[in-house]
């Protein structure tokens, strides 16, 4: 067995907005009549769609969610989130990033985003980061029902991933995918695909007790040594954390 795919999240993993995204959640509840409460970010977006984080928010507090009522706060707060974005002179990625891309890219291994964000979003990020070349593909929240931690966006991206480079023939369990977050993290082992979890949102530790590896920056991750893992055939389920 052979890496084949790296599979990056997006939200947490490539830039550093989370504070950004709950600072616009609590702008759309304010719009709305409603109030935030402490800790509820974390306890109900984190790692989710926007569809299913908001739409739970609203239903905690009573509120009928129609799918119309729901894709115009979708909407509203994308808007919100790219004007910030066209405000920010750099945009704040993580260290590490361009480097493991590269070394990536060096060893002819294919690189996709799956993320429950907006397409719009990630495309926008990813253009002003000027990493965007370098994905094949971006499976993004607009375009899947479900979200994290069902492992619905990890499997289209491998069923894509094959529509596009049909001589790949592209197993789950030959990809590798990056998280940030506890539901992305089990959407990817739901999947069949060992998972490397970053601490950018999470303590080391939490991400080592949930992750196959944990890595607190990108240059900590051991590429060669990745491969190696894989080209014994190693299990996502025989794979310990550290």
């Amino acid at each position: 067995m052979v890496l084949k795919a790296v599979l990056f999240d997006f939200n947490g993993v490539i830039i550093n907005d989370e504070p950004l995204h709950e600072k616009l959640l609590e702008k759309i509840l304010i719009e709305e009549n409603l109030r935030a409460k402490p800790g509820e970010y974390q306890e109900v977006c984190l790692g989710r769609s926007d569809r299913a984080g908001i739409g739970e928010l609203l239903t905690r507090r009573g509120r009928v969610v129609s799918d119309k009522y729901l894709d115009e706060l979708i909407a509203r707060k994308s808007r919100y989130y790219q004007q910030q974005l066209t405000d920010l002179e750099k945009l704040p990625s993580y260290p590490g990033l361009e480097d493991l891309i590269f070394q990536l890219r060096a060893a002819q291994i294919i690189m996709a985003v799956v993320s429950g964000a907006m397409r719009a979003e990630i495309e926008i990020v990813l253009q002003r980061l000027n990493v965007a070349q370098h994905f094949a593909l971006i499976v993004a929240g607009d375009e899947i029902p479900t979200s994290k931690p069902e492992p619905d966006g990890y499997l289209l991206a491998v069923e894509r991933l094959n529509q596009q480079f049909p001589s790949l023939a592209l197993h789950p369990y030959e990809c590798l995918v990056i998280e940030d977050s506890f539901p992305g993290i089990e959407a990817a082992k739901r999947a069949g695909m060992p998972v490397v979890g970053i601490a950018n949102t999470y303590p080391y530790h939490m991400m080592q007790r949930q992750s196959n590896w944990a890595i607190d920056y990108f240059t900590d991750l051991e590429l060669d040594r990745v491969k190696t893992l894989f080209e014994r055939g190693v299990e996502v389920s025989e794979v310990s954390g550290g």
